[in-house]
């Protein structure tokens, strides 16, 4: 009678998960010496979960054990309802993270001097003061939104 092979967190049979990226770290070591590597992309090797969060029930921490492209492994934590929910949510936040660097601090300080400025001028022309107020309501509605993305951004952590 043949050994029963199950699949238990990630491995097959009695292969633990060091040794899955013991192979994995071999097999990228290998290929980056003389061959080219088939993978174009970063991989998820292993997600687990490490616990419920106390502030925000539903969501959980997971524990995403990430390959780069160079070989490197590392974890990283994140944060969702589910496990694909907390991928997506770290590869939406690594976007994130690319484009506020990407923009550094100028895009808050142009968006204020039109949300000021234009109001402004009008106000110069027309004499009446309720265009003043359009532009600090703007400024406003920028500083709302920007809290509101960041704490989008950062649920459940």
């Amino acid at each position: 009678m043949a050994k029963e092979r199950r699949y238990v967190n990630g491995t097959i049979g009695d292969q633990s998960t060091e040794a899955l990226l013991a192979r994995h770290k071999t097999k990228l070591s290998s290929e980056s010496i003389g061959r080219k590597s088939k993978y174009t992309r970063r991989r998820a090797i292993e997600c687990k979960i490490v616990e419920r969060s106390k502030s925000n029930p539903g969501y959980c921490k997971y524990m995403i054990t990430i390959a780069e492209m160079d070989g490197t492994v590392h974890k990283q934590p994140a944060y969702g309802k589910d496990m694909q929910d907390a991928l997506s949510r770290l590869m939406s936040k690594e976007k994130f993270v690319k484009v506020e660097h990407s923009l550094q601090n100028g895009w808050p300080f142009l968006a204020w001097m039109i949300l000021m400025g234009v109001p402004s001028y009008f106000m110069e022309k027309t004499g009446s003061p309720l265009y003043l107020l359009y532009g600090f309501l703007g400024v406003g509605v920028m500083i709302g939104m920007m809290a509101w993305w960041h704490r989008y951004i950062n649920k459940g952590e």
